[in-house]
């Protein structure tokens, strides 16, 4: 039996995701986590198979979840799922440790088929993602400004260029106004731009958002 632990703080993604897992008779969801809290608690009571890991939670992020779940317990594989492309944060979550990537609308079709290919030893990136890890290896010495930054700024900097406010930023990601300011200076220092107008510019030239 594929014991399946699935952390996303929306229920209606989680019930959505158990329905399609329920039409398999070697899996079930055992495990429902809203928060990266409520996924480490369960995890030291029961164990898993797989964890499906939503890059996207209140507080603690989906990938400071994943690279503290890896440090804790390193066989255990994880698919992220995501709202965001690969392009946003596929790289970033396979250098993290997490064994697939699959956004949110591919999971019906997907969900299932990723879940066996993870759980047997393989990994689960598209085509797109897969090319973009292959230039990532030829080109590691030419790093661009964005790959400096540590994964919660990059999380910041995606917001800000989406039109998130710095009070609405800080309230999602649960910091304080103070500490968005200094997260956005040191973003703007890292990546070498003078406000948030050119930093949103970088971010639409790279194609690091998807557009309305």
């Amino acid at each position: 039996m594929i014991r399946i632990l699935i952390a996303d703080d929306h229920a209606i993604v989680r019930e959505g995701l158990k329905q399609i897992v329920a039409e398999e008779n070697d899996m079930k969801v055992l495990g429902e986590a809203a928060n990266a809290n409520e996924m480490f608690e369960l995890l030291r009571k029961d164990k898993f198979s797989i964890v499906v890991l939503d890059i996207n939670m209140p507080g603690k992020s989906g990938l400071e979840a994943l690279k503290e779940l890896k440090a804790l317990y390193t066989s255990l594989p994880v698919l992220i799922l995501s709202m965001y492309t690969e392009e946003q944060y596929g790289l970033r979550a396979i250098k993290a440790g997490a064994a697939g990537y699959l956004k949110k609308v591919s999971a019906p079709d997907e969900l299932v088929k990723a879940i066996r290919k993870i759980v047997s030893g393989g990994r689960y990136i598209n085509e797109s993602l897969a090319e973009k890890l292959a230039s990532m290896f030829e080109s590691r010495n030419r790093a661009l400004p964005h790959e400096l930054l540590s994964d919660r700024e990059y999380q910041i900097m995606c917001r800000i260029a989406a039109g998130k406010t710095a009070e609405e930023i800080a309230d999602e990601i649960s910091i304080s106004i103070n500490t968005f300011y200094s997260y956005r200076n040191r973003i703007l220092e890292k990546m070498n731009l003078k406000s948030n107008v050119e930093l949103t510019q970088y971010v639409i030239h790279n194609k690091l958002i998807e557009l309305e």
